[in-house]
């Protein structure tokens, strides 16, 4: 039996790739397999666990609960395009500074989800911040540095130093 393929363009942290995919092929897969974007977990396969979060055109999905040819004509973030020009990302640099991550697993999920979190909301309270991870499970860290992780990159998106220079702890 002949496969059917389906031609897509998407575009990945800025960048447009063209490919063409299984139709059954799982976002997920897309961005590991075609792309080499591994940053993005495959954890439960069933959208329970959120370590395979990114952004689509604007909202935070589970990518291992979307088709690759459903981000047809998308704009698609991953972790790998949080730091821009050696600067890490608001969130990347909370999670480092306030430990909010142990064996790292489950990160780039909440890292993007934190992204979307403040990007709707830069000075959510804990309760806002606990409401919006519940989708993402972390089975090492208790979430309390988790939480404290978007603080700070909360405050720093608001002191208007959204990125800093990767390593240093010095804003931009």
């Amino acid at each position: 039996m002949e496969e059917h393929h389906v031609g897509i363009t998407v575009e990945v942290n800025g960048r447009p790739h063209r490919s063409t995919v299984e139709p059954r092929t799982l976002l997920v897969d897309y961005l590991r397999d075609d792309l080499g974007l591994t940053g993005t977990h495959i954890g439960c396969d069933t959208g329970q666990c959120g370590a395979c979060t990114i952004i689509v055109d604007g909202q935070s999905v589970k990518s291992c609960m979307v088709l690759a040819v459903q981000a047809d004509g998308a704009h698609v973030r991953t972790v790998e395009g949080l730091a821009q020009d050696g600067r890490y990302h608001a969130v990347q640099q909370g999670f480092w500074e306030k430990h909010g991550l142990q064996c790292g697993f489950c990160t780039p999920g909440f890292m993007m989800q934190s992204v979307q979190i403040l990007e709707d909301n830069p000075d959510p309270s804990d309760e806002e911040i606990r409401d919006a991870l519940e989708g993402n499970l972390c089975r090492c860290t208790g979430y309390q540095n988790i939480v404290e992780a978007v603080k700070a990159a909360g405050a720093t998106i608001r002191s208007g130093a959204e990125t800093m220079a990767v390593g240093t702890g010095v804003g931009a």
